[in-house]
């Protein structure tokens, strides 16, 4: 197994999301100012803490990929992921799930060109979060067939680039009541419907708390099942997807979800979704990465030779006592 990285050599990457107008039902002219690609990819370097951004496609009237590209050089980050924009007003009645076939073959068209600005952009996957594809109301939809669109969809999509890696988000819910791509187990079997190698499955530490899963048991899941392509942490109450900083109210199942990392050998960034609609977007991604690389350090404490036997021997007792330790001294 290959090694973590250390706490101080931990690399963050983040959403170009946490760095723009955010709204909500009710604030809909949003927090905060309107920012364009290019000034996010700015203040996102200017946070100190970032390696790489999630930028999602298709970027402002006017800005180019080249442009995209220079930002990126110019500030020392890289595209983690390209995400193209499959959950906005257009596809309302879902993506690859869409009601009519025109709407199905545009969502298809925009992840083609996803593919392509990966490529130029160097991306190391193209992440699709199809949050429109589901359902809002009993009898709604038939499902056989939501799931043949959703499977099939994305499935084209991968088969056409056999040599790029594609990530699904999953979520339980929004912005439809009934999301496809809802928990690990769900989609994990979804993804293994699709026949294909390269496909995978994005953990997001706060989209797995509110579907009521153990973020670490998810996390390990997928990658056991070798479909792991990107890991992401915030926080939440457990009933919506929050996006708080890191940590911020989950610390005992963060470390272990951080435990899991470690011992998985992640390699890449960890990637924070944050939605600080009041707060500074710097300053979230700051205590955020602080959070991490503390527990990340107390998660290197734990003796693994007696965690691992009081595990062998489901010692709960023990294994809190290590943790309380880890934790606390």
């Amino acid at each position: 197994m290959t090694s973590a990285p250390s706490s101080a050599s931990r690399t963050f990457a983040g959403g170009m999301w946490s760095f723009g107008r955010i709204i909500d039902r009710y604030a809909t002219d949003g927090y905060g100012p309107e920012i364009g690609t290019l000034r996010t990819i700015e203040l996102a370097a200017a946070s100190g803490e970032l390696v790489g951004l999630d930028l999602n496609y298709p970027f402002d009237a006017g800005v180019g990929v080249a442009d995209v590209k220079a930002a990126l050089d110019a500030h020392g980050l890289v595209a983690t992921n390209i995400t193209p924009v499959i959950y906005d007003r257009r596809f309302r009645s879902g993506s690859f799930t869409g009601a009519d076939a025109a709407t199905r073959r545009a969502a298809h068209d925009l992840a083609e060109e996803s593919v392509d600005v990966a490529a130029a952009l160097g991306a190391r996957y193209v992440k699709f979060w199809p949050g429109q594809d589901g359902y809002d109301y009993p009898f709604q939809v038939d499902y056989p067939t939501l799931r043949r669109h959703a499977v099939e969809g994305i499935r084209d999509v991968a088969r056409n680039h056999p040599d790029v890696t594609f990530g699904i988000e999953y979520k339980l819910k929004e912005p439809r009541n009934r999301l496809f791509w809802s928990t690990a187990a769900a989609s994990l079997l979804a993804i293994e419907r699709t026949g294909v190698d390269n496909v995978g499955l994005v953990v997001d530490f706060g989209h797995s708390l509110f579907a009521k899963e153990n973020p670490a048991e998810a996390l390990s899941l997928a990658h056991e099942t070798g479909r792991l392509v990107d890991v992401e942490v915030d926080d939440n109450y457990r009933e919506w997807d929050d996006d708080l900083t890191a940590g911020a109210l989950h610390l005992v199942e963060t470390l272990e979800f951080l435990h899991v990392v470690r011992e998985i050998g992640w390699q890449h960034p960890v990637k924070l979704d944050l939605f600080p609609y009041r707060e500074d977007p710097g300053d979230a991604v700051r205590e955020s990465v602080a959070t991490l690389r503390a527990l990340e350090e107390r998660a290197a404490r734990l003796p693994l030779d007696e965690l691992r036997a009081a595990q062998a021997a489901h010692d709960a007792m023990t294994a809190q006592r290590l943790v309380r330790t880890a934790l606390f001294g």
